[in-house]
């Protein structure tokens, strides 16, 4: 009976061993798309990450993407309670370094407060967008960036951001719920979606998690990635759900 006990012990020290390792991985997964409706002279590039939470950003990944990017993209989840502000510029100075940054809301960023978050995003020039679409120019092409609130705040809204803008070929959104998926209608024309928020489940017994894993999908014509995100909520712990970032290079057809 003990010798059990002990061999039980142990394999519950090797998982949660294993689940802490699989927590702290630094992946950049690689995308490439093809849109006929987007004419680029030179194809974009963009680095994805949400849902970092807890964690810090590995400098190494990061030297791995220097001088390959033209934007980053934040979606969402930057922090959550208790993350000390000095983490959060300590990543946002890391990702600065890519390129310029771009932010959405996610459901857990404002638990400590706006004024401290505020300052680190001045001091860094990390533009904020919420129910807000910026018209973006990459060499001789013009394509537009929308960004819309968290869907848990009921304040989202993709009309309003793309009310009055400029008609332009390609069209990204960011969203950090995929749910937003719902409320996008054929006359927005959106050709890509970048979301988070699941974790891909983050701790999957036999498969099985409460959230699908990350994924690239189609749905009604639209491109979609949702990420299994960078961190970790609650405990920083993993199982068949491996944190990720995401290199998107995109292309004219």
């Amino acid at each position: 009976m003990i010798y059990c006990i002990l061999v039980f012990a142990a394999f519950c020290i090797l998982l949660i061993f294993y689940m802490y390792k699989e927590a702290h991985l630094n992946i950049i997964k690689k995308h490439e798309f093809l849109f006929s409706n987007t004419l680029l002279d030179k194809p974009l590039r963009i680095f994805f990450i949400s849902d970092i939470h807890r964690r810090f950003i590995h400098p190494t990944m990061i030297q791995k993407l220097k001088n390959e990017v033209d934007l980053v993209i934040i979606g969402g989840d930057l922090l959550e309670k208790g993350v000390p502000f000095h983490r959060v510029k300590s990543n946002i100075e890391t990702l600065k370094s890519l390129g310029p940054l771009y932010f959405v809301w996610g459901n857990n960023d404002q638990e400590n407060g706006l004024n401290g978050l505020m300052d680190i995003f001045e001091k860094f020039d990390v533009r904020i967008l919420k129910n807000e679409a910026t018209l973006m120019k990459h060499q001789l092409t013009e394509w537009t960036l929308i960004g819309v609130d968290d869907l848990n705040t009921g304040h989202i809204d993709i009309n309003r951001a793309l009310h009055g803008k400029k008609e332009t070929g390609f069209k990204l959104l960011v969203s950090h719920n995929p749910r937003v998926m719902e409320l996008i209608q054929g006359e927005h024309k959106i050709s890509l979606v970048l979301s988070g928020h699941t974790h891909g489940g983050q701790i999957r017994i036999l498969g099985f998690g409460p959230y699908e894993k990350g994924k690239v999908h189609m749905q009604n014509g639209i491109t979609q990635i949702v990420s299994n995100g960078y961190g970790t909520t609650g405990i920083p712990l993993r199982l068949g759900a491996k944190p990720e970032t995401h290199y998107i290079v995109i292309k004219s057809l």
